[in-house]
């Protein structure tokens, strides 16, 4: 569903990542962990075409959308949830999530996504910025979800989440894979939510994949020295 390779990025002369490839298949969630610094960030907005790559290639279902703006990434099926959520604070719930709609046509918002997330039902009149870090997490997950879309990139969720709020949402990636057969990307810093929520666990150093094993057999104590500072 998700194949890169050779996806090298930089700013200005100075390249981040150096050549990084994997290959998802549908309906596998796939953690990417690596201290600040290794080159994740940088990945995703690559893949979602915020900073397009110097070379490379980025196949989603097939279609190559290397070269694609990020409009045209999120009409062929990538969604996106940034580091730091995003969510428009001045927006209602729902507002928020009508934005994500429109690449699909409809107009009302899908039942099965406040089933998802029956917190934002309660709160859907409420304004973004007065939601907790949790509940705008969850939104943002939302409003990417409402897109419809056949991968979702999620970059950094767990951070300034409480630990409650965290087993909470990797319930719900699971659920949503299970549901929905949607291929999951997610980077991390945090190794128990990653062993959590994925079928396999990538670690990225210095802008190279160093590290790709499924999630049964991950070696905890060579993930964590990568994870370390």
């Amino acid at each position: 569903m998700l194949d890169v390779t050779e996806l090298r990025t930089a700013y200005g002369e100075s390249e981040i990542l150096h050549g990084a490839g994997f290959s998802i298949p549908k309906g596998e969630i796939v953690a990417i962990m690596g201290r600040n610094g290794m080159g994740k960030t940088t990945l995703m907005k690559s893949l979602m075409g915020i900073v397009p790559p110097k070379s490379g290639r980025i196949m989603v279902d097939g279609l190559d959308m290397t070269q694609m703006p990020s409009h045209k990434r999120v009409a062929g099926g990538i969604a996106y949830v940034p580091q730091g959520r995003m969510i428009f604070s001045a927006m209602t719930v729902e507002e928020n999530i009508r934005t994500g709609l429109t690449v699909t046509g409809r107009r009302e918002i899908p039942e099965n996504l406040y089933e998802l997330f029956p917190v934002l039902k309660e709160m859907r009149h409420r304004r973004g910025g007065n939601l907790s870090g949790g509940q705008q997490q969850q939104l943002a997950i939302a409003r990417a979800l409402a897109s419809n879309p056949k991968v979702l990139l999620l970059d950094e969720p767990t951070e300034g989440i409480q630990p409650s709020i965290i087993r909470e949402m990797a319930r719900v990636l699971r659920r949503i894979r299970d549901e929905r057969g949607l291929t999951i990307f997610v980077s991390e810093q945090v190794l128990s939510f990653a062993l959590d929520v994925a079928d396999r666990i990538l670690v990225i150093e210095n802008g190279d994949i160093v590290h790709d094993a499924p999630r049964a057999s991950v070696d905890e104590e060579k993930v964590s020295r990568f994870l370390s500072i």
